[in-house]
Parts: structure tokens; C-alpha cells; sequence
């Protein structure tokens, strides 16, 4: 099952962008641009995966894999044709993400020409950041070289756990012995390395999961990202646990898988800078960081979602579908948004707050219709009505005493663990 799309309206004409995905910055500044870009191919679809991913190749119609870089191309170009009619700056982009699926199921040319198409249609800058998802099994030597020579910089391996019997219970299909030796393919090539690893999988101990942060801490990539399991409904895991033929995830089991992997990458010389990702200093992804700082970004590709300005927009997700429509010169677009001020500043800080940095507190009081907002703009002090709300999430052990004494709010370990609780308290 793939993921549900939000509720939206269609775009009018062949794909007529709002005159609100020109709107610039909160503060009057020109938005950077990122692109990212889905494949939705993958040789195996896992029992708790949800994402939009088809293990079917050949679905004709120009949906085939073998077809996905030519009609990608039409969905780039009408969107620089629709930015271009929006009145929209041309903006190289900061970083390219290439996830999916699997997207080195495609030849590595097929990828190094989707990066030409991103130079083509919207620049890319000197210093980009461009990334690719792949499989350890999904990758040789020869071919991390060939990415590396087109311009790619990052790769981001899905390791998921070194223990077999929890990759076998994640349906994934690598050898823990594969993982330190494409990590190591990606640095001879000059790639910069991340491992994904998913925790609170059924069966899996506290000593399974030990096993997996050593095995990361002796490979030593670049960045690690690190995610609790969630069993989405619909998915085979989902059946699954239906069924009691698997427990659902404890929350307290994750929460100390959590702690033990922050101190095991902490030791290793990762710092976190985000919940769910470490890095060594200066490795940090710049992609993710643009999610969480409200850049502009293109989505190409089936179910690929946008954001431009004030407005959100969601691709028709079915290949052939979204093939389809690319054919007829529409742009691909099923459904858009314009987020009005007050969602926009709810996301703000709920994307703020999950950074190493945090946010300051002095701008919680520029929300629009919030308390005394231009004295506040004027004396850079917290809002009187947060004063309590701060002082009780430092109490509580939520917020850095010491951050929120300079006016930040930064979480803390525990704080982490709670920060959806942090967010509607700085937001009530």
C-alpha cells in the first residue's frame, strides 16, 4: 500500500502555479532551492514500508524503468516552463536528493543524466549537494565511481541493522557484511557516506541493537540517521501485527534504543544536529536541513510532493498515471495547498525546534494576531505569556536550562524523545 495522498485542488489549465509560490521568505528574503527526485523502483517492497514503491519494471506507457529518465524530463521541463509563468527566480539548486525506491536500481548513467536535466532546467550550484539512496546490494564499485564522476557527492546507504534475523523480519535483503565494504567502494570514489538504521523492530533486543551502533561506529561514514520503527496501517507489517504473528513496537523499548544511540555516536564522534540524524562536524545533510528551514524545493517523480512560497503541491502517484499526464504536456501536479500564516508558523516551530540549534523564543511572538508583536520585534525578550510555558519545559527536563537563559529553545536528550509535547506547548 502506498501512502495516502493529502486532500488538495487540482492546478488549473496544463498546470498554472498560484501567484503564492512566489511568495518570499517570512522575512522578505529570496527562498533557497533544492530538488528532489523520486524513483519509485525497488526489488523488494518491505513489510513496513509505505512509501510510493512498485517492484514492477515494466509498466509500459512510458512508466518502465527503463523509460523513467525521458519522462522525467517532461515533468522538469513543464515545471521550469510553469515556474517561469509564476514569475518564480531561476535559482541553481543547493542540493539534489535522489530517493525512492531504490534508484540505483537505474544504470548510474540514468542518474548522472537526471542530474544533467536538474543543470538543465534549473541550475545547480558550484557547491551542491547531491545525493542518492541506495541498497547495499544495489550498488558496485565501478557504478559509485561512475556517480562520482557525474557530479554526485553523497550516497546514503540503507544498512537498517547489522543482525540477520532483524534485517529478515525487515524483509531486507542485504548481508551485514556488504555494508562496510560499499561504504568503503563510496570514499575511494570521493563520496561523502551516510547509513540509514531503523530501530524497535519486532525481536529485535537491546543487544541486537548495540550490535548494529558498533558496526556503524567501526565503519565510520560520514553521517548516520537513525528512525524508530512506525508500523504503518496498511502495510504487510501492519497485517502482521493485525494477525499477532508480530508485536507492535514499544515505546519505551525505542525511547532507550534512542539514549543508547545517541551515547554510542556521541562516543563515536557524531554529534546530533537533528532528533533523528548525527553527523561529524561540517557532514551534516544540507538537503534534510532545507526541509527543516523552509527552503523551496521541486519534487519530480510519481507521488513526489513540492513546496513553493505559500504553497504545497503533491504529484498523481501511480507511474503510469503520472506518465500519463506528463505525455499530454500537463504538469503532474494531483492536488495542491496554500498554507495560510498561522499552519505556516505552527510548522516553523515544529520543524525549528527538532534542530540542534532550536529556536529563539523572542520569535514565538510574531506569529500572526500573537501578543504584542511589534514591542516584541523592538526588545528581542520571550513573550510574557511564555515565560511560565518555558520555565515549566525547563522544570520538566525538556528544554536546555542554559539555551533558554539566551533566549533559545533547545531540546534536550529527553526532550527530543518528547518534542511533539514541546511543540504544542510553545504553541498553545
Amino acid at each position: 500500500m502506498s501512502p495516502t495522498q493529502p486532500v488538495g485542488d487540482p492546478l488549473p489549465g496544463m498546470g498554472e502555479l498560484p501567484a503564492q509560490a512566489a511568495a518570499s521568505a517570512p522575512d522578505g528574503s529570496e527562498r533557497p532551492f533544492s530538488v528532489y527526485l523520486h524513483v519509485p523502483y525497488c526489488r523488494v517492497r518491505c513489510g513496513y514500508c509505505d512509501f510510493n514503491t512498485y517492484t514492477n519494471l515494466t509498466m509500459g506507457q512510458g512508466a518502465s524503468a527503463e523509460d523513467f529518465v525521458g519522462t522525467l524530463a517532461g515533468e522538469l521541463r513543464a515545471a521550469r516552463r510553469a515556474m517561469d509563468s509564476a514569475g518564480l527566480p531561476v535559482r541553481a539548486a543547493q542540493t539534489v536528493f535522489v530517493g525512492g525506491g531504490t534508484p540505483t536500481m537505474l544504470p548510474a548513467a540514468d542518474l548522472v543524466s537526471m542530474l544533467d536535466l536538474v543543470r538543465e532546467c534549473f541550475g545547480l550550484a558550484a557547491d551542491a549537494e547531491v545525493t542518492t539512496e541506495a541498497n547495499p546490494d544495489s550498488v558496485d564499485e565501478a557504478g559509485l565511481e561512475a556517480l562520482a564522476e557525474g557530479g554526485f557527492t553523497r550516497v546514503s546507504f540503507g544498512m537498517q541493522s547489522a543482525v540477520p534475523h532483524v534485517l529478515k523480519v525487515l524483509e531486507r535483503t542485504h548481508e551485514p557484511a556488504r555494508v562496510p565494504l560499499v561504504v568503503d567502494w563510496a570514499r575511494r570514489a570521493g563520496l561523502s557516506t551516510s547509513l540509514d538504521l531503523i530501530y524497535g523492530a519486532p525481536g529485535e533486543s537491546l543487544e541486537d541493537w548495540q550490535r548494529s551502533l558498533d558496526a556503524v561506529s567501526r565503519i565510520g561514514p560520514d553521517h548516520v540517521s537513525a528512525y524508530a520503527l512506525v508500523i504503518e496501517e496498511g502495510t504487510r507489517m501492519w497485517g502482521q501485527v493485525r494477525r499477532g504473528e508480530l508485536p507492535m513496537p514499544e515505546d519505551d523499548d525505542e525511547a532507550t534504543k534512542y539514549e543508547m544511540a545517541d551515547a554510542a555516536l556521541g562516543q563515536a564522534g557524531y554529534e546530533c544536529y537533528e532528533i533523528s540524524n548525527w553527523a561529524r562536524p561540517g557532514s551534516e545533510c544540507r538537503h534534510n536541513q532545507a526541509y527543516w528551514l523552509d527552503w523551496d524545493w521541486w519534487g519530480a517523480g510519481p507521488g513526489a510532493h513540492s513546496h513553493l512560497g505559500d504553497v504545497r503541491l503533491w504529484n498523481t502517484k501511480h507511474p503510469v498515471a503520472w506518465a500519463g499526464q506528463i505525455a499530454t504536456g500537463h504538469l503532474p501536479v494531483a492536488g495542491h495547498e496554500v498554507i495560510d500564516a498561522d499552519s505556516r508558523e505552527l510548522e516553523r516551530i515544529m520543524l525549528g525546534i527538532r534542530l540542534r540549534e532550536g529556536i529563539e523564543l523572542a520569535d514565538l511572538g510574531n506569529r500572526p494576531g500573537g501578543p504584542s508583536a511589534d514591542r516584541l520585534d523592538r526588545d528581542r525578550v520571550t513573550p510574557p505569556h511564555l515565560v511560565p510555558v518555558v520555565a515549566g519545559l525547563v522544570a520538566d527536563g525538556l528544554l536546555d536550562t542554559a539555551a533558554a537563559l539566551r533566549g533559545r529553545a533547545v531540546l534536550t536528550l529527553r526532550g527530543r524523545l518528547m518534542a511533539d509535547t514541546v511543540t504544542r506547548a510553545l504553541t498553545q
